[in-house]
């Protein structure tokens, strides 16, 4: 079978430092050209906050030693930690023919496949980029109904994006209790285990990558990589 035209390559970087992946996501996108080939990036960051470009500093209550950075992508205040799968999308959406809406709820609906393949019944609100769970699980119990299970937030630059999403696997959620997730105050977090679903946020990657790449139309570029994560997530292992 041929491979669909544009493939996206797929780096799975493993555990890496939130502020250089910033840079290299930033240098990659500033570096890149017409004839670049699109990538995701899957991977978990150790504890940070990160602001959206219009944050505002009444979300952020208690950080405690968890540090905050200020960053370019959309939405407001949202945690990164272990546990956590973050599916950076590198794309040139001019190239697809794809616009900003259209992108936004092309990722959102993968992600509510996958989720829902997976027995996790999920949805999107109006105006609230991310995915909410419909139903809570066997561990979830009522109040869980409506929780957020997934953050979104896109940077556009010249017509292609970076930064991405950010699915809740098997994290310690304690850290969303320090501040209003997205900017909206008593919004419930959740993640898969706690909807009854135990998956390693690297099988989570593989998975969730493979319906992107659906959704995008696009196939795996055959030089996918592991990829070091020092001194710089983007330096192959040799």
């Amino acid at each position: 079978m041929d491979t669909p035209p544009n493939p996206i390559l797929v780096r799975r970087l493993g555990l890496v430092p939130y502020l250089p992946t910033l840079e290299a996501m930033r240098e990659f996108t500033r570096l890149r050209d017409a004839s670049s080939i699109d990538e995701i990036w899957l991977l978990e960051h150790p504890a940070v906050f990160t602001q959206g470009i219009a944050g505002r500093a009444a979300f952020v209550h208690d950080p405690g030693g968890i540090p905050v950075v200020a960053t370019e992508r959309g939405g407001q205040v949202t945690y990164h930690g272990p546990g956590q799968l973050l599916a950076y999308l590198l794309i040139d959406l001019r190239r697809r023919r794809l616009g900003l809406r259209d992108f936004v709820c092309l990722i959102e609906q993968a992600t509510i496949d996958y989720l829902g393949s997976v027995g996790i019944a999920a949805g999107r609100r109006e105006h609230a980029p991310g995915v909410y769970l419909r139903d809570a699980g066997p561990q979830g119990g009522a109040e869980a109904r409506g929780a957020k299970i997934a953050s979104l937030g896109l940077k556009i630059s010249h017509g292609r994006s970076y930064h991405g999403l950010a699915l809740n696997v098997a994290m310690d959620l304690e850290p969303f209790g320090r501040i209003d997730p997205c900017g909206m105050p008593g919004l419930a977090v959740t993640d898969m285990r706690s909807q009854g679903v135990a998956r390693s946020v690297a099988a989570t990657g593989d998975e969730l990558a493979a319906r992107l790449l659906s959704r995008l139309g696009a196939g795996p570029a055959p030089a996918s990589a592991t990829i070091s994560s020092s001194p710089h997530p983007l330096q192959a292992e040799s």
